[in-house]
């Protein structure tokens, strides 16, 4: 269901969506600069149609989300409406049927604690392309504070603003921007010269066709989505499952190597070492097509 107001709109959700755990989520860090968490409430620039909106989204006494336009950032026609919704849907993984995950998790020694703690928690996701690359770039060999610091460099270097009571409210960088960069430009972001030479790589492959979501998700098949994104200069298979699974919401995608479901792993076994490729294949073997789902919640023991 779908209530449309002027100056907002109420969202239906599955009943397998818990508002409260996936703003906990996002609270995570207190360096995020593509959103806002207040009083218990999402704010988001969001860049739609040539237009840029300020959402605010909520949970109502229905618990339904309800999407609030903040004055002079609010959509111009019915289909820019629809665009917003369709963003917030995605944004919150709001089409996907968590049923199937919750029957076989409970099930599963290492997900049963983890759906049982956070359930109602969704892969909030990460709908444009190019941020999710860069992310996944930035994120490479480096804890994830210091992945935040270098994200807030890029983006309050080269992306945009727009103001509301007081507050900055980010867009992402845009790859035509980021193309014309050179390795120079990006260095006093202090990151390291192979970085960003991946990030104008990335740019300039956006910008000149060669590189679209519709292109990626357009293939069909995880394994040539994968095959597309590794090919690409910077990316490898951790880079590329985490945007399978954050962006183009492949639910197989799984980043193996992740340290931090490594240290998820060790955490819930009690073991003294991080398990190795084969341990975690024997212990992901029940998870078959809801891997990403299951990296997901057991990251969120630890963040």
């Amino acid at each position: 269901m779908l209530v449309n107001q002027q100056d907002r709109l109420i969202i239906a959700v599955p009943q397998e969506f818990n508002f409260k755990e996936n703003i906990s989520y996002m609270s995570r860090s207190t360096n995020e600069c593509m959103f806002e968490i207040r009083d218990g409430k999402v704010i988001k620039a969001i860049p739609v149609a040539n237009e840029i909106l300020l959402v605010e989204v909520s949970e109502n006494i229905e618990g339904k989300l309800l999407i609030r336009f903040i004055e002079t950032y609010a959509p111009s026609s019915e289909s820019v409406r629809d665009k917003v919704i369709h963003y917030v849907q995605d944004w919150f993984d709001l089409n996907t049927d968590l049923k199937p995950f919750y029957r076989m998790a409970e099930q599963d020694p290492l997900l049963k604690q983890a759906v049982n703690e956070f359930y109602g928690l969704r892969n909030i996701g990460i709908p444009d392309l190019f941020e999710a690359l860069c992310w996944g770039i930035l994120g490479q060999q480096i804890n994830l504070t210091y992945a935040y610091t270098l994200k807030r460099r890029f983006v309050e270097t080269f992306g945009s603003s727009i103001e509301w009571d007081g507050q900055s409210y980010w867009l992402f960088p845009d790859p035509e921007d980021i193309a014309k960069l050179t390795v120079e430009d990006l260095s006093a972001l202090k990151m390291t010269v192979k970085k960003c030479e991946y990030l104008i790589g990335v740019a300039q492959l956006i910008t000149d066709g060669s590189l679209s979501k519709a292109q990626v998700f357009g293939t069909g098949d995880f394994k040539q989505a994968e095959k597309m994104l590794v090919k690409i200069r910077g990316v490898g298979p951790w880079t590329a499952n985490y945007v399978l699974m954050r962006c183009l919401r492949f639910p197989n995608a799984f980043p193996i190597a992740d340290v931090g479901l490594h240290n998820a792993i060790k955490h819930l076994t009690e073991a003294e070492e991080k398990p190795t490729k084969e341990e975690i294949l024997k212990l992901a073997a029940p998870w078959k097509n809801w891997e990403a789902y299951a990296t997901f919640y057991l990251w969120r023991f630890l963040y």
